[in-house]
């Protein structure tokens, strides 16, 4: 088994870069862990409470339950992975049974902020974008699907996004394998890392 870190900023592309790669290798092949599952659970905190919480700093992650399941599938174990509601900022009864494939992508802007992650990943790819893109991105995301008001979004970004990107998840960048700037549409990146991981599985033949 292949485990890939893909780590960037909210809105930079990460899902689409992981996306085009098990496009190319195949849904039998590969698989996608998304981060932002393991988000904690705030349904003890009243729901203003929650809103104040700052989603945007590694601590909010629940990462080690994520490290003990991506464990447990290099061992050829299925894991039971959480669901999120993002409108609620609580953690769903429901789970997601996830089965071990050939490659898993793990998908987060803290993807790789955390060494014990880390260690586990055979490669390492940071989506690269530019701010206001990024920005946009969030915004009609947020809106969209998780049911937030204009205002609401841009106050968060301003008062929590940006600076903990610049904190917490612009440093993650030294530790990539590979720069993948202009977010998803960068062809010529997902073609290398698709044929990196090609001729890695072509070895275990």
């Amino acid at each position: 088994m292949v485990l890939i870190g893909i780590g960037g900023g909210t809105g930079s592309g990460k899902t689409t870069v992981a996306k085009r790669i098990v496009h190319s290798l195949g849904e039998e092949m590969c698989a996608i862990l998304p981060m932002d599952n393991y988000y904690k659970d705030m349904s003890h905190l009243p729901i203003e409470e929650r809103r104040l919480v700052n989603y945007d700093h590694p601590d909010v992650i629940e990462h080690r339950l994520l490290v003990e399941h991506l464990r447990k599938l290099l061992h050829g174990e299925a894991v039971q992975i959480p669901t999120y509601d993002f409108v609620t900022y609580t953690r769903k009864v429901e789970t997601l049974n996830f089965v071990p494939k050939k490659v898993i992508l793990v998908e987060g802007i803290f993807a790789l902020y955390y060494e014990e992650l880390r260690e586990l990943y055979e490669l390492s790819l940071y989506v690269d974008t530019e701010s206001d893109i990024r920005f946009i991105r969030r915004l009609m995301r947020d809106v969209k699907e998780r049911g937030r008001s204009v205002e609401s979004v841009v106050n968060q970004y301003l008062r929590t996004v940006k600076p903990m990107h610049d904190a917490y998840v612009e440093p993650t960048k030294r530790y990539a394998d590979i720069i993948v700037p202009k977010g998803g549409h960068n062809d010529r990146a997902i073609e290398v890392v698709v044929n990196y991981i090609t001729k890695r599985l072509e070895k275990e033949v």
